[in-house]
């Protein structure tokens, strides 16, 4: 049997209203964000764990122009936006996508108030940008701690080193 699940990457048009309906149905919501550009294991690690702490898993997907201005290699996003979503929502853990265009996800973190908001190990608690908002409607902050071994950085060096030999 052949089972597909379609691609649900939302507007920002869409997302309050789906975000609603989430709620009204009682669904619990987590949040987590980033560039995504090289999926690696460590990627599917903690996008797995992630999505295990709550009913619905959005993902905010830093889009090609907030990417450039980040402090990330001159040549990211190797991917473009509309690819990097199109892989992160094929994912059977993610339910939703959503690109953002600003620096930080804190917009977005605010329209949707999720339950739970994670981001990676490397992050202090109370250096996550909208943990405070997510904590003042009572929601829980957290980490997930990284695969060791996997990185883009590293994945990106590796490549760049194979084309000068």
């Amino acid at each position: 049997m052949n089972k597909s699940k379609s691609l649900n990457i939302w507007s920002r048009n869409d997302l309050q209203t789906q975000v609603a309906n989430l709620k009204k149905n009682g669904k619990s919501i987590v949040f987590t964000n980033g560039v995504f550009d090289i999926l690696h294991a460590g990627h599917v690690h903690y996008l797995q764990q992630t999505a295990s702490l709550a009913d619905f898993f959005i993902v905010g997907l830093n889009s090609d122009e907030s990417v450039q201005r980040l402090d990330k290699s001159p040549a990211r996003p190797l991917q473009s936006q509309s690819s990097r979503a199109a892989v992160l929502s094929a994912l059977a853990c993610v339910d939703a996508v959503v690109i953002f265009d600003e620096d930080t996800p804190k917009e977005i973190i605010e329209i949707i108030t999720p339950n739970v908001l994670v981001k990676g190990g490397d992050y202090k608690i109370d250096d996550i940008v909208g943990g405070d908002w997510v904590k003042e409607h009572g929601g829980v902050v957290t980490t997930i701690n990284f695969l060791p071994g996997y990185s883009t950085t590293s994945i990106e060096k590796k490549i760049l080193e194979a084309f000068r030999s």
